[in-house]
């Protein structure tokens, strides 16, 4: 069976990562109607597809008491199943629901995974809105009799907006359930429907290649706050995020990825995942892009282009659906920087949008008490928050909602215990005001060197520090799995850079820049294009008062493949939410390897020098 492959990453990703409830029997719980929904003409090769799917009705819902529609789908190996809590919890405030499984993961069907693309996943979508607003030439069979099916219990737009079968109706999901509302935005869009009314995507990417392969040392005008974090450099492979995604049989537990930091077992692991049969039900493309990475140790030009083609970052024009946007700060896969691309570019075209980040995402998905509660929404914060969105943009009734940025703070709900306290809320996003703190050299080669605020205090000096194979040594992070590991930098292949003991918490809030100008080996091979260029991860440390206790917020790093190390570099470090306490340190650290990324083949010696002439500095967004 083919959900074989992809059960082990189900209770990370599926519903995105949502906590699910076991669902309260009441007198007026939804009835549920098990279905399989044909839709046809997807993509250039015009295929045909069987839909799996569970059609949930509110009490009284009828064609003369017509009900609002949301529309579901599981994240990345999961099933219809995953989303039942949603449709319950909203059906008991009025919605009927379509809850899916997405186009690959339905056993005995052919069609391959497409990564949420638009000609096949969201024209898909588009036709199960049709079928949402009563369209006769969508089939669909009743299983358990055997019946056709046809939906005429929803509210119909077609005499307001002149769109025939347009119901009323939204989506929500997270993880590849949130990226197929962008696409299925995109498809209404570009036929000029326009069915869909509101979405709520979670925990999902902006730029696909950007998420197993970031270089964050090129990004449009240096920031995610551009509205971009599509890359101009060739980035470096999550592999282990890719292996989990790929192979998943295979992956047994933290041993065993950590096992593949052997670059023989690494390209074995991958070869052999691009070579069997069907590679997963993948396209072609994801399978072409594994083997690329077994034999070069980097994906190509044209597979970066197919992974951003299967991204909003590639149509986000087309996305003018109100968007209710939530991303995870507990998130290696999809960071937070994501959600700011997609924030930005959203909020500055003028499409409706508000930015949440909250605690949970693909590294933790469980949500702090009462930050969400699916079987009933109404009883949590962000619960309230979907139901207050559907209710204006979907079932026209209630106040707008606000359109900001609100973020959870946990040192706040470890004081109180109180969820609504725990978020910060602010117009927009950015936050607080930068605090720049430059390098100074060390005291003697092989220890710290110091941040400080007065430029006219570093003091001359330099660090080295040694990328010494395509794997590690340095640990930070193992995917969804264990991450209860202490962070490692062995002697001699990281450098690091830390303030004194803070006189006052220190509450960073949005991304750090490092920028830097190195000197490395990398300088001989580098015209040779990704193979010889230097590859380094950036990451801050919080240092506890005892030196030896290091907190790495939320597993967190920036990898970047510098294309010209002649020149500075500045890379945006990952977006955080943190308290650095009293009397802790700050510490920026740049590491020459990692066990969660693919870098350079080639052995690599890079140096930084300190001096009151030399710009080496560090960034940071504060909230005060």
């Amino acid at each position: 069976m083919r959900r074989a492959a992809t059960v082990l990453l189900s209770s990370a990703l599926a519903a995105g990562g949502l906590v699910t409830l076991a669902p309260m029997a009441t007198a007026t719980q939804p009835t549920v109607r098990d279905l399989t929904i044909t839709v046809t003409g997807l993509g250039p090769e015009k295929r045909t597809c069987q839909i799996d799917a569970d059609l949930y009705l509110p009490a009284g819902a009828s064609k003369h008491r017509p009900v609002p529609a949301l529309l579901t789908t599981n994240g990345f190996g999961g099933t219809k199943d995953d989303q039942a809590d949603f449709a319950l919890g909203f059906g008991d405030h009025g919605y009927a629901a379509l809850a899916y499984t997405g186009l690959g993961f339905v056993d005995d069907d052919l069609c391959p995974i497409t990564l949420d693309d638009v000609e096949h996943d969201g024209a898909a979508a588009s036709q199960l809105l049709r079928f949402l607003g009563g369209d006769p030439s969508i089939s669909a069979v009743d299983d358990a009799t055997g019946l056709p099916v046809h939906v005429d219990q929803v509210v119909r737009e077609d005499a307001r907006t002149g769109v025939r079968y347009d119901p009323q109706v939204g989506m929500i999901g997270g993880s590849y359930g949130g990226q197929i509302q962008f696409a299925t935005a995109g498809f209404e869009k570009a036929a000029r429907t326009n069915r869909l009314d509101a979405i709520i995507p979670q925990i999902t990417w902006n730029d696909l290649s950007y998420s197993l392969a970031p270089e964050n040392s090129s990004l449009p005008r240096g920031t995610a706050r551009s509205g971009s974090v599509s890359a101009a450099g060739t980035g470096v492979f999550k592999y282990q995020w890719a292996a989990l995604f790929t192979t998943l049989g295979v992956v047994n537990g933290a041993q065993d990825l950590r096992a593949l930091a052997d670059p023989a077992t690494s390209q074995a692991f991958f070869t052999q995942a691009s070579q069997a049969e069907n590679c997963g039900n993948f396209e072609p493309e994801v399978c072409t892009a594994l083997a690329e990475v077994a034999t070069v140790g980097y994906p190509s030009s044209d597979s970066i282009a197919y992974l951003r083609s299967n991204s909003v970052a590639s149509y986000i024009r087309d996305v003018r659906v109100p968007t209710l946007l939530g991303q995870g700060q507990a998130d290696t896969l999809f960071n937070l920087q994501e959600s700011v691309a997609t924030y930005t570019a959203l909020k500055r075209q003028g499409t409706p949008v508000s930015l949440v980040w909250q605690s949970w995402g693909h590294s933790d998905s469980s949500p702090q008490p009462g930050e969400l509660d699916e079987r009933h929404p109404a009883r949590s914060l962000q619960g309230k928050a979907a139901l207050a969105w559907f209710d204006h943009y979907v079932r026209d009734r209630g106040p707008r909602p606000p359109q900001g940025f609100s973020y959870y703070r946990d040192w706040v709900h470890e004081a109180t215990g109180n969820i609504a306290k725990a978020y910060a809320v602010a117009p927009s996003y950015p936050v607080g005001a930068e605090q720049t703190f430059h390098l100074s050299g060390p005291a003697k080669p092989g220890t710290d060197g110091a941040l400080v605020t007065d430029r006219a205090r570093v003091v001359p000096g330099t660090s080295t520090f040694s990328a010494l194979a395509p794997i590690g040594p340095n640990y930070t992070e193992t995917s969804a799995l264990d991450q209860t590991q202490p962070v490692t930098d062995p002697s001699g292949t990281a450098i690091r850079f830390a303030t004194a003991p803070l006189s006052a918490p220190l509450d960073v809030v949005g991304s750090p820049r490092l920028t830097v100008q190195l000197t490395s080996s990398a300088l001989a091979t580098q015209a040779a294009g990704p193979a010889g260029q230097l590859v380094a991860y950036a990451k801050v440390y919080d240092i506890a008062p005892d030196g030896t206790t290091i907190e790495l917020p939320n597993r967190l790093i920036s990898p970047v493949r510098v294309t010209d190390v002649t020149r500075p570099v500045t890379i945006e470090l990952p977006g955080i939410v943190h308290r650095f306490g009293k009397d802790h340190r700050l510490a920026v650290v740049l590491a020459g390897g990692d066990l969660a990324y693919r870098g350079s083949t080639l052995p690599q010696e890079t140096i930084l020098t300190t001096g009151r002439h030399t710009v080496q500095q560090l960034t940071v967004p504060v909230v005060r």
